[in-house]
């Protein structure tokens, strides 16, 4: 029996070469200088789905280019239905890649993580099911070249940072205006992750680190998850990252800055990425290789951060399964959530830097002083890290929103992210607590086709609605509550007011011809001598009301009856407990 396991052990190591042979990659092919076109990386899915049982690709969602989203899903027990995954304690973990198609690390290093996981060639965590995008921003990814990315190290063509409608993705998870995004909200609610991870490559600095990671923000994260990604999980996958000779930093976020001076960690607010993510309880990550490091070191590291994340998920995958439904639960209950975090720079962590010393020479172009880095002068030194973020406003949850169906994309918006809403049955009057809109500011540039609002103060009060047949109430006793007041309150800085879903609510309708209203609003005065004695107290107060009669004339309008209670009114209404 040993002579014939010797007869056969060589037939079996060559079945293995020319497996490996048959499933190779691009990177590799090429010594790590190309990446695949767009079609190319689908057909190597499509046959490695097509070879193997245990693995599905699947079409799910259009995207701006015309074509769809697919999904590649890995699952040892060949079940593809994420339903059943939670309903077995099974560990999900969402890797999304091309999101910046400039930015192609994540896309090879899955290509060779799957190869791998299906040859059986790496160990991959019992009860793992694993789901993968290719490709996200497939428009970017078809306007492919050389020319994007001027610092960056490769590979030999690569895509575009903009989608088919030069969309940035990365900013567009809260607005979703582009059908990449709503596809991706279907399919992020479908799989319901607790691991999410969205690949990038990026540069503000020059140092010896070839891999950085962005966690998302513990403090803005919360519960048990943010308390473990803080105190453990982050601990280990720098600790595994440097066993597997990556040695791994925090995203370098010093732009402008001496590295060595420290630097505050990225807040990823809920128009990212991993933001979004952290508001249903994911852990949540964007790995930033260095774009001037050469590409095939970038792709292996990513490929060794996956690994990483399988010894994570071996050693802990219960316990942040346990953590994540602990988490989910407590959503439904929580009576308050905090928003709009800031950076407290009075509490930091030291983390070990491997850098370049930095310094000033003559610009060659400007003859100004610029910045350089000396690569022959590397350093390893502690530096400051910022990663204490406290709470902004502290919201207190309602009942219950509701909303006037006549608002219908933010509806769509809210249903596409899996919250429970209920239509009304019947026109009903009903006791709500109700926002105006007293000052904001506005972006004086677009951005991402926007202009964003930001500062924004309300005014709440009580008042009596007539709500009709048809209008939505969003009760606050799900698992989404924490999206729900991120996107549904107008203080929020990534709120859909922020994002001008209702700015039609700030421009009046309605108005009045002066010649007749002063004899309406002298008689309004009469009839209401309190608001006579407001006028005149606001008139002490303010020089260029006094001196001006229309301006009174406006203030009275203002405060009277006839001033339309569509103007600046919030069309979100709080049912209170």
């Amino acid at each position: 029996m040993k002579n014939l396991t010797l007869l056969f052990f060589p037939l079996i190591i060559c079945f293995s070469l020319k497996a490996q042979d048959l499933y190779e990659t691009q990177f590799e092919l090429t010594g790590g200088n190309q990446s695949p076109n767009y079609d190319e990386v689908i057909a190597y899915f499509q046959k490695i789905a097509d070879d193997f049982e245990e693995v599905s690709m699947i079409e799910m969602g259009m995207t701006d280019s015309g074509f769809p989203l697919h999904v590649i899903l890995y699952d040892k027990n060949r079940d593809f239905d994420p339903k059943k995954w939670h309903e077995n304690d099974r560990l999900v973990l969402f890797i999304n890649n091309g999101i910046h198609p400039g930015e192609p690390d994540g896309i090879d290093a899955s290509m060779m993580l799957l190869r791998d996981m299906v040859l059986d060639k790496i160990e991959v965590p019992n009860d793992l099911a694993l789901a993968i995008i290719p490709v996200y921003n497939i428009g970017g990814h078809l306007n492919r070249g050389s020319y994007s990315r001027v610092n960056q190290n490769g590979p030999e063509e690569y895509g575009f940072r903009g989608n088919a409608r030069n969309f940035d993705l990365n900013r567009d998870f809260i607005k979703a205006d582009t059908k990449n995004s709503r596809s991706f909200q279907l399919i992020f609610n479908w799989l319901k992750p607790q691991i999410f991870i969205d690949t990038h490559v990026s540069n503000g600095a020059d140092y010896q680190h070839v891999m950085t990671l962005i966690s998302t923000q513990h403090h803005r994260l919360g519960g048990e998850l943010g308390q473990y990604l803080d105190t453990q999980l982050n601990h280990l996958l720098y600790k595994k990252m440097k066993e597997k000779n990556f040695p791994m930093v925090p995203y370098v976020n010093a732009w402008g800055r001496k590295p060595e001076d420290g630097w505050g960690q990225f807040k990823d607010s809920g128009r990212y990425s991993s933001g979004y993510a952290a508001l249903f309880s994911t852990l949540s990550f964007m790995p930033e290789t260095h774009m001037l490091k050469p590409y095939d070191q970038r792709v292996k590291s990513t490929y060794q951060l996956f690994l990483t994340f399988f010894d994570v998920i071996t050693q802990d995958g219960k316990k942040i399964i346990e953590l994540a439904k602990i988490d989910r639960e407590s959503q439904k209950e929580r009576s308050y959530f905090s928003l709009n975090h800031t950076l407290d720079r009075n509490q930091h962590k030291l983390i070990e830097y491997m850098g370049y010393e930095s310094g000033q020479k003559p610009s060659e172009v400007s003859g100004h002083p610029r910045l350089f880095y000396d690569r022959d002068k590397p350093f390893i030194k502690e530096v400051k890290f910022f990663d204490t973020y406290a709470e902004g406003v502290a919201i207190e949850k309602p009942k219950a929103y509701i909303i006037p169906q006549g608002w219908y994309p933010v509806i769509e918006n809210l249903q596409r992210n899996g919250v429970r809403l209920n239509a009304l049955k019947n026109d009903t009057t009903i006791i709500v607590s109700q926002y105006h809109i007293v000052d904001f500011q506005t972006s004086q540039r677009p951005y991402e086709g926007h202009y964003l609002h930001s500062n924004v103060k309300v005014e709440k009060s009580k008042a009596t609605i007539n709500f009709r047949e048809g209008d939505w109430i969003v009760p606050m006793d799900q698992e989404k509550n924490r999206y729900i007041v991120e996107v549904l309150e107008p203080e929020s800085e990534d709120s859909f007011f922020a994002w001008n879903f209702f700015d039609t609510i700030l421009q009046a309708k309605e108005g009045y011809s002066a010649y007749v209203f002063e004899d309406l609003a002298s008689e309004f005065l009469k009839q209401n001598p309190e608001i006579r004695e407001a006028l005149e107290q606001a008139k002490s107060q303010n020089p260029e009301l006094a001196n001006s009669g229309p301006a009174q004339l406006r203030w009275v309008y203002e405060h009277s009856p006839w001033k339309e209670k569509e103007h600046n009114r919030y069309p979100v209404f709080r049912l209170e407990k």
